[in-house]
Formats: structure tokens, sequence, C-alpha cells
């Protein structure tokens, strides 16, 4: 290319040369000029074969996927915790944490881009004793999603296969209550809530969305991703297997679209679980039993507003997880990027006796949207426990809370 250029150049001057000394000069200037191009092109062969060389000798990423996504979740945080419990004197205890580590590989298939399928990682905080008589202080990586999921398998419907999303609890994280690095939700917090299920399990999840309706109807072993299903100290018949919705209307119209601040939607669902041969229908220690839950759920939001409220309750549980409950949540947004947070909940147990108790969670807090990728929480948690007839079981805690949520 150099070379033509050259050439072309070499032609139009010689068309302008008046007298022989001209021409002798320009052809010096030519030679000169094709002796500069020739070493410059020789550097930029030399550094190309370099080049050739340092990526044979790199490592090279592949897939046989045509599109690999990766993502994170990180919830880092600070909590000053003080608890009070009945005859027994209160110690604040401060300390920094990393509640949650999300590590997410999503490969989309070139036959249908809607096809993937996605791996997630978390990082689980190891509380168990080591070997010279400690508690252990590292982080242990657990699977928290592996599945296939496939669009379309039946009209307006998608399918996961493998450890996958359970029906209700990644619905209300993405349009109810939007501030997990905070607060698990109402069915699956321990300390001040049902603490009746969790977010993934190993089983088939169908996802149906329409303008109006979605819905997720799903089989699962039952027990859920924490904890093996057929361990020792249960029934050795443990076989029971848990089916599991959501049924939501989407009043506005809105069931298709991704849930999001500036949306404006009205959501009423109907949700809950039908377990079989499950530990926590255990009317007896060590043993299974059925346990059957379910609730009811409004959210409405607008760019300035969300609020939110919950009705659950069991048909059929062991006296651990007996009973009944409500929540209620709001957010006022001052700004696109400062948010008020408030949330209550009540949980009443069935039985109150030995150490069972009913339960309360006050929350109240700030957010402040640094960027796209970060937010930043204050916010003060109360829970309380009473009405146990071991006066040990009641006690309240309130924790002063910092929080930085990161998403990439």
């Amino acid at each position: 290319m150099k070379k033509t250029a050259l050439s072309i150049a070499v032609m139009v001057a010689l068309s302008s040369v008046g007298n022989a000394s001209e021409l002798s000069e320009l052809k010096e200037q030519m030679e000169v000029m094709a002796e500069k191009i020739a070493a410059m092109e020789a550097k930029a062969a030399e550094k190309k074969d370099e080049k050739k060389v340092e990526i044979k000798n790199a490592t090279q990423i592949t897939s046989k996927s045509p599109t690999v996504e990766m993502s994170g979740t990180h919830y880092l945080g600070f909590t000053s915790k003080d608890t009070n419990q009945a005859g027994v004197a209160g110690q604040r205890k401060n300390g920094f944490e990393t509640r949650r580590n999300y590590i997410q590989t999503k490969a989309y298939f070139k036959e249908n881009p809607k096809d993937y399928v996605r791996v997630t990682l978390d990082t689980y905080r190891d509380g168990s004793t080591a070997e010279n008589g400690t508690t252990k202080g590292y982080s242990d990586v657990i699977l928290k999603y592996a599945y296939l999921y496939l669009d379309e398998v039946l009209p307006f419907t998608g399918v996961e296969l493998g450890q996958v999303h359970r029906p209700w609890i990644d619905y209300e994280e993405h349009g109810g209550w939007n501030h997990r690095s905070i607060a698990k939700v109402f069915v699956e917090d321990k300390e001040g809530g049902a603490d009746w299920t969790n977010s993934a399990d190993l089983g088939v999840n169908f996802k149906t969305k329409t303008p109006y309706f979605s819905s997720e109807l799903g089989l699962f072993n039952g027990e859920g991703y924490h904890r093996v299903d057929d361990a020792a100290s249960l029934s050795s018949n443990n076989n029971g297997l848990s089916g599991e919705w959501r049924l939501t209307g989407h009043i506005l119209g809105t069931g298709k679209e991704k849930r999001n601040d500036k949306l404006q939607y009205a959501d009423v669902s109907f949700f809950g679980q039908a377990n079989q041969d499950n530990r926590k229908g255990a009317i007896v220690a060590n043993t299974n039993d059925d346990f059957n839950w379910y609730g009811l759920h409004a959210v409405y939001n607008q760019p300035e507003f969300l609020i939110a409220a919950q009705y659950i309750a069991t048909k059929d549980a062991g006296p651990a997880y007996d009973g009944k409950g409500y929540s209620v949540n709001g957010e006022y947004r001052f700004t696109p990027e400062i948010s008020m947070i408030a949330r209550y909940d009540n949980f009443d147990i069935k039985d109150n006796s030995a150490a069972l108790a009913d339960k309360t969670n006050k929350l109240i807090g700030a957010s402040y949207a640094y960027n796209k990728n970060v937010k930043f929480f204050a916010n003060y948690l109360e829970t309380e426990t009473k009405n146990a007839t071991t006066a040990t079981s009641n006690f309240k805690t309130d924790a002063i809370m910092a929080t930085a949520e990161v998403n990439w």
C-alpha cells in the first residue's frame, strides 16, 4: 500500500518537473523516501511477528457459547449489635462483615439467545470448630445456583432445571423488598421472621410471564440448598418432595417488564409450599412430616415511593414453625439517589412453650445510590422475641448497621 502511494507520488512529481537538474534532485529525494518506507515496513512486520508469538504463548479462554456474561454482587458491611437477654447482661459486639459475595456466569446458546446455563457461587462464613478448638474464621465457597434455562417450552413459559430459584423469594427481592443487603425477606428471616424457606433448591421451576399475569410453579427436594435431604438426623424415609407456587396478578399490565424504581406497578400475589416428609413439619424431634404454608402479598410502586404488605400462615407444621404473621415495608425516594426505608414484621408462634416465642422486627434506615454499581445504607434494626416460658428465650437485639451493596 505504501509502495503504491509512493509510485503515485513519483508520477505526480515527475509531471511537474521542469528540467534535468530538478529531475535528478527529485530522484535522490525519492530514493531516500523509499529507504525510509522500507525500514518502517520491516519494523512493522517484526512487531506483527512478535505479537503472533505473544498470542500463541498466552492462555486463551474459549467457549462453545457465543456469549458468556459474568457479574457479581457483594454485600459489605459493619454491624454494632447489643443483645439484652432476660437475666443476662447485654454486651455490644462490633464487627465488619461480608454478608454475601455472589460470582455469577451465564452462557447463552447460539440456537436461541434466550436459552442459557447459569452458575452462581457464594461465600459462607464457617462458624464451626477447627482442630485446635477455636472457631474457624475463613469463608467457604458454596453453590447457590446451577441450572439450565430454556425459554418458551410452553406458551409464555420458560423452565429452570437444576439447582434453581424457588418461586417466592427472588420475586419479592426484586419488586417488593429491594434491600436484601440489610435484611432477608419475611418468610426466610430466622431472627425476626418465619424461617420457613430459602431461595434455592434442587428441582424444576416453570416461569410464566404475560402482561397481566405471571407465575412460578415448581417441584423441589424441599429442604433447600443449605441442608442435605437425607441427613442422618432425620427419618430414613425422607423421600418427600415439595410443590411450590407463586401466582401474581399485575393490575397495571407490567407483568413482562423488569422491576425498577421508576416503573409504576401494582401486583397482588398468592404464594406458598406443600412439603411432604419435611423436617419443619416434625412434631417429634428427628422425624419428618408434612409442612404446608401459604401467603398473600400486595405491592404498589411509583417513582416517588413503594409500599408493600403480606400475610403468611401455616396449615401443617411442627411446633417450632407453626404460626402466622404479617409484614409491612415502605420506601420514600426524596431524589433518585436518596431514599428512606422502613419495615415492621410480626410473627406469632402458635405454641409459646419452652424456647418457642413470638418474634418482631423493626427496621428504619436510609440509602444513597453512589452510582449505578454502588449503593450505601445506614439503618437501625431491632429484633425481639417474647412470651416464651423459658426466660432466657425472651430477648431484644438492637443493631446499628452500615452497608455497601456492590453490583457489577
